[in-house]
């Protein structure tokens, strides 16, 4: 039997109460032997399909960014150290993508997760499925154009050329009639080369309802007649995609001129995605997403660079399938869509994949009547403009409401221009470290910056140099004092806005003083602290001295737990669930050859 068909029918069996359970196995006797292997042969064929994607690696891949300050050298080394290997890096967000084995992952995470003090956020490169519900009826085609306003919406504006739409997908059919003369170049981040060609259709679906040649005697209209469509391949050939690769091609779209960009699949959160949509924002443009089809509640917050769409249906209800949760910003018609089909035919598709690509297109088209607007424009003016459903406002089946090109395009036509550039810049302290205070090792330099739009990075300097950049709240650099003399040093924090405005902070003059150093130096790398630790976390220690290091010992509570012999480092797998949920005091205790001997320690709290 598949080890898919097995863990299927383990994981049914384990959820079933046990009375069901039993109930469950007597109907099994009495069915007949003939039908059992009947059955059984058709779970091993469905979830053939399904292996192909699922099946287990030998490795994976973890996005980990450090905090601004740490040297690539150290971040090097530290990864080395665990076994992780950097296969490659999104320099633009300095995100690392790190490759470790399989059978290490949740070692290394929960390692990884104690630098919380070095470390801005580590996360699976998760494949993300895209929001697809399939339906061959082809009924009322075409409805959801009339009934977000399309025709009137044409009036004002059928969309520039100039305005890009870029659609992160499994590429687009190059060949279609409707979508052949309305692409420019894109890429195919799935391969590293420049064939965009659909792998899976998925994408020529998607293409289809944002930009379709419309008008031109043949196939569908779409709502943006004539915004150009740039393909990014970020798909295997099953339809998923990694979240490295959705980075990577919004960066790209960004860096190549697209005003908006499509990911029809169920993102919600994650920081490397959210941080592509930030650079992508500050370049001008939006980013729309398909809000997703598990019909269910998803409790994570709105996302400020990412517009998440739920789907409605021809009478403006809610789409069973469609999720539902706090995330979502507004909504769309996503049943029975009529779109362009991979191979050059049309054809009907539901899903909020669908509601995505029609709100990108209405921002298209309001880019397009009016230049000047800024993405935070378009957006506000695409909320205002909804057609309330559900209750009274904002809520979390609908957003804002259901998106009204007519309304948005007629607000842009009466939207005047700015007449005055923003002259304000943000605002922007030093939280810690705090004026006059001494401090020694490795500490955090947290800012607060805001701004009346955003903030596009905080600089840090230190006695006038700059030290690190921060792109992305909250901003943290890490300061290592070691490498630094003893002495008071003044520190300044600058934040910019996209107009390049500049807020500076008050000063702040600490006093750098390391602690006496005897014939044995002892640094406990890990857990930090202060720290609160749960499960099994690691105790890493280095020592160095005059000599040779003869022991290092642990202690917890004043009692030895472990000893290692003749290693300068040690690295001790301690397991808290053993201990109640309080602080602990770790001490470290380290003598070299010549019998010199050296203490240190630290807190932590234990909450299992």
């Amino acid at each position: 039997m598949s080890i898919y068909v097995y863990r299927i029918l383990n994981g049914y069996i384990s959820s079933l109460p046990r009375t069901i359970l039993v109930n469950k196995v007597k109907k099994l006797n009495k069915i007949p032997l003939l039908l059992l292997i009947v059955l059984a042969l058709i779970m091993v064929s469905a979830a053939a399909s399904l292996s192909a994607t699922l099946e287990p690696r030998d490795t994976e891949v973890l996005l980990v960014r450090f905090k601004p300050g740490v040297s690539k050298d150290f971040q090097r080394m530290l990864l080395s150290e665990l076994g992780a290997r950097i296969i490659d890096e999104i320099p633009q967000i300095d995100v690392l993508m790190v490759e470790v084995a399989q059978r290490s992952l949740l070692k290394i995470e929960r390692f990884l997760i104690q630098y919380s003090f070095m470390l801005d956020f580590v996360e699976r490169d998760y494949l993300l499925q895209s929001s697809l519900v399939p339906d061959d009826t082809y009924y009322s085609l075409e409805w959801h154009l009339r009934k977000i306003g399309a025709p009137e919406a044409w009036d004002i504006s059928i969309g520039e050329s100039g305005v890009i739409v870029a659609v992160l997908d499994s590429g687009i059919d190059p060949s279609h009639p409707d979508l052949l003369n309305k692409l420019v170049k894109g890429y195919n981040f799935y391969d590293n080369n420049y064939d965009t060609s659909d792998v899976y259709g998925h994408g020529t679906k998607v293409a289809g309802v944002v930009a379709a040649a419309t008008n031109n005697g043949m196939g569908v209209a779409s709502i943006g007649w004539n915004v150009s469509i740039m393909p990014i391949r970020v798909t295997d050939t099953n339809g998923y995609a990694l979240v490295s690769l959705l980075t990577k091609g919004l960066i790209y779209a960004a860096d190549q001129g697209a005003k908006v960009a499509v990911i029809s699949f169920q993102i919600y959160g994650g920081s490397s995605l959210t941080s592509a949509a930030k650079y992508f924002f500050e370049r001008g443009g939006l980013v729309f997403a398909a809000g997703g089809n598990s019909g269910s509640y998803v409790g994570d917050p709105e996302n400020p660079y990412i517009i998440s769409v739920s789907a409605t249906t021809d009478t403006d209800a809610r789409a069973s399938f469609s999720t539902y949760g706090p995330f979502i910003d507004i909504s769309a018609p996503g049943v029975n869509i009529y779109t362009t089909i991979k191979g050059g035919g049309y054809g009907s598709v539901s899903g909020t994949s669908f509601s995505a690509p029609l709100a990108a297109g209405v921002a298209a088209l309001m880019f397009s009547a009016n230049p000047s607007l800024t993405p935070s424009d378009v957006e506000a003016i695409l909320k205002a403009t909804s057609v309330d459903l559900g209750d009274s406002g904002y809520d979390i089946y609908y957003g804002w409401g259901r998106i009204d090109a007519s309304a948005a395009l007629r607000a842009v036509a009466s939207t005047t221009p700015p007449s005055n550039i923003d002259l304000n810049p943000p605002v922007v302290t030093i939280k810690y470290p705090s004026n006059g205070d001494t401090i020694s090792g490795a500490v955090n330099v947290k800012v607060d910056a805001s701004d009346d739009t955003l903030v596009s990075k905080v600089e840090l300097y230190i006695n006038g140099n700059l030290f690190a950049t921060d792109s992305d709240p909250p901003y943290e650099f890490c300061w290592d004092t070691k490498s630094y003399a003893d002495g008071t040093y003044t520190l300044i924090a600058r934040a910019y806005d996209p107009s390049n405005n500049i807020g500076e902070s008050a000063e702040v003059r600490v006093n750098v003083s390391k602690p006496p150093v005897g014939p044995v130096t002892i640094n406990i790398l890990s857990p930090s602290n202060g720290s609160t630790v749960s499960g099994r976390i690691y105790i890493w220690v280095s020592a160095s001295s005059s000599s040779s290091i003869k022991t290092i010992q642990i202690y917890i509570d004043g009692k030895l737990i472990a000893t290692a012999r003749n290693k300068s480092t040690y690295r001790y797998l301690w397991n808290t669930r053993r201990y109640s949920n309080r602080l602990h005091t770790i001490k470290i205790r380290v003598c070299d050859s010549l019998g010199n001997v050296a203490e240190t320690s630290i807190v932590v709290y234990i909450r299992n």
